[in-house]
């Protein structure tokens, strides 16, 4: 979901501005959204064998608009703890879609043309990254932040009122996502989508490790630091 990694970048300068944060305590923004990804793919993959791929990409889709939602009391209360729990929830959501929707693609046709049909998915996916930035910053940061020397000058409540008022721009983006979220959890949960074997529906014992793919583990490792640099890139430009 990369129009989500695209809206941290966004988050990550207004949100340095508003509490004056440093920039490894400002990358907590980072650090909760991926780390979801980590914490949650295990038990999602748990949570598809036992409800299906529909309704888990239901139930994921529904998870990032909770965390969407979130945003809105993170915003009135100005508390920079809360914000980083909505991203955490919300990568959570995305973490379960994905551990769904993919498998779910890749089942669809053939085995042959499965790569094909997930390289179309991920086509829509860099509409979403293009057009992001652009809403995302006219949206967010529509307002220059002050700088710190100027922050430093305001009184405490001149200071409280401006945070205030920065932190209130992210409501309507994030309340819009999350109706849209909504909206698409029921369409999905209304379709009748084509019926696919899980995994665990299988009969035949599978005796094998990633472990025995060194191919696939240094590929993990390869996309771990490759992203890890690129999400570090963009968020410090």
């Amino acid at each position: 979901m990369g129009i989500f990694d695209l809206l941290n970048d966004i988050l990550v300068p207004h949100l340095k501005s508003i509490f004056d944060l440093s920039y490894a305590q400002v990358m907590l923004v980072q650090f909760a959204f991926f780390s979801a990804y980590f914490l949650f793919s295990f038990p999602w993959s748990r949570i598809v064998n036992s409800i299906g791929y529909q309704r888990t990409m239901v139930v994921g889709l529904l998870t990032m608009a909770c965390g969407a939602f979130l945003f809105v009391p993170a915003a009135s209360a100005v508390s920079y703890l809360l914000f980083l729990t909505a991203l955490l929830i919300l990568a959570a959501g995305i973490t379960g879609l994905q551990v769904s929707a993919n498998p779910y693609v890749d089942l669809l046709g053939k085995p042959e043309t499965a790569s094909s049909r997930l390289d179309l998915t991920q086509a829509f996916n860099s509409l979403g990254t293009t057009i992001a930035p652009k809403l995302g910053g006219l949206l967010i940061l529509s307002a220059a932040p002050l700088a710190i020397e100027q922050l430093k000058q305001l009184a405490p409540q001149a200071l409280h009122a401006y945070r205030v008022q920065q932190a209130a721009s992210v409501k309507m983006p994030y309340t819009v996502i999350g109706v849209a979220l909504v909206l698409l959890a029921f369409l999905i949960g209304t379709v009748k989508l084509p019926k696919s074997k899980l995994p665990s529906q299988s009969r035949e014992k599978v005796n094998d490790s990633i472990w025995k793919h060194p191919s696939l583990v240094l590929g993990a490792l390869g996309i771990f630091t490759y992203v890890g640099a690129e999400v570090s890139v963009g968020s410090f430009w």
